[in-house]
C-alpha cells in the first residue's frame, strides 16, 4: 500500500532523514519507535506532504505522492494526526471536524462520516458546540483523530498520540486506534510509548539519527534484549 524508498529530508542544511525506506501493507498497523530527535516527526510530515522530501519516492497504491501539494496528498488518502494535536481552539468541535472534510470526496460523505466519528468518540458528540480549546487533553486528541478521519483516509499517520495523556486515557486512545484499523484503515504510528506502540502493531521499525536501524515483527522487537535495554528500561 505505502512504499517509502530512499527518502532524504531535512531543514535548511541540516539533514534529518538519510535514505529511509519502509512499507505499510493494506490493513496493517506499523509502529515507528526511536529517541527524541531521531527524525520520527519529520518522517510523518514528509509522508503527509507537510514537508518536502529532498530525494526518494513515496508511493500510495501506485500513486506517486512525492512533490504533491499537501491538499493533494490528503485527497489521495493520507491523513495526519500531528504531535501536540493542533486543534483550532477558538472553533467548536463540529467546526474542527468539518475542517477535516474539506476535499471534494470527503464533503460528499460528510454526514455519514460525522456520524461514524461521533460513534467512536461519543464525547465529541456530547461537546459538539463546545470550543475545542476548552476540551481536556484527551478530548483534544480524540478531536484530532476524528478530524483526520473526516477525510476518509486509506492511511492514517499518528504522531505521538499518547503524548502528555494520563495512562487510562492512553489506553482508551489505543483501543480506538485498534478499532479504526479494524474498519480497514491502515495506520503508521509514531510513538515514544514503545511497549504500547509495538503491542498495537504487527510490525515495527526503529529509527535512530534519521536511519532505520532495526525492523521486524513487533513481537520480535519487543523480545529484542538490546532494545529492551535501550528503550524499555529493562
Amino acid at each position: 500500500m505505502l512504499e517509502v524508498r530512499d527518502v532524504t529530508a531535512g531543514y535548511g542544511k541540516a539533514q534529518a532523514l538519510w535514505g529511509l525506506s519502509l512499507e505499510v501493507a493494506e490493513g496493517e498497523i506499523v509502529t515507528i519507535v526511536g529517541p527524541n530527535g531521531a527524525g520520527k516527526s519529520t518522517l510523518v510530515n514528509v509522508i503527509g506532504g507537510l514537508q518536502a522530501a529532498w530525494s526518494g519516492s513515496i508511493v500510495l497504491d501506485d500513486q506517486e505522492l512525492t512533490g504533491l501539494a499537501t491538499h493533494r496528498v490528503c485527497a489521495s488518502g493520507v491523513a495526519v494526526v500531528p504531535e501536540g494535536r493542533r486543534v483550532f481552539p477558538e472553533m467548536s468541535v463540529t467546526d474542527n471536524l468539518d475542517m477535516g472534510a474539506y476535499h471534494r470526496e470527503a464533503r460528499q460523505y460528510r454526514d455519514e462520516t460525522y456520524e461514524y466519528v461521533c460513534g467512536i468518540f461519543p464525547r465529541l458528540a456530547e461537546r459538539s458546540e463546545q470550543l475545542a480549546g476548552s476540551l481536556s487533553g484527551g478530548e483534544q486528541q480524540m478531536l484530532a483523530i476524528g478530524r483526520a478521519m473526516m477525510s476518509r483516509p486509506k492511511l492514517l499517520l499518528l504522531d505521538e498520540p499518547s503524548l502528555g495523556l494520563a495512562p487510562v486515557i492512553v489506553e482508551t486512545i489505543f483501543d480506538i486506534i485498534r478499532d479504526i484499523n479494524q474498519t480497514g484503515t491502515s495506520i503508521l504510528l509514531v510513538e515514544q510509548n514503545v511497549v504500547e506502540g509495538l503491542e498495537l502493531a504487527s510490525r515495527g521499525y526503529v529509527l535512530e539519527e534519521g536511519r532505520i536501524v532495526r525492523e521486524g515483527a513487533a513481537a520480535d522487537l519487543l523480545d529484542d534484549e538490546e532494545l529492551q535495554a535501550s528503550y524499555f528500561g529493562m
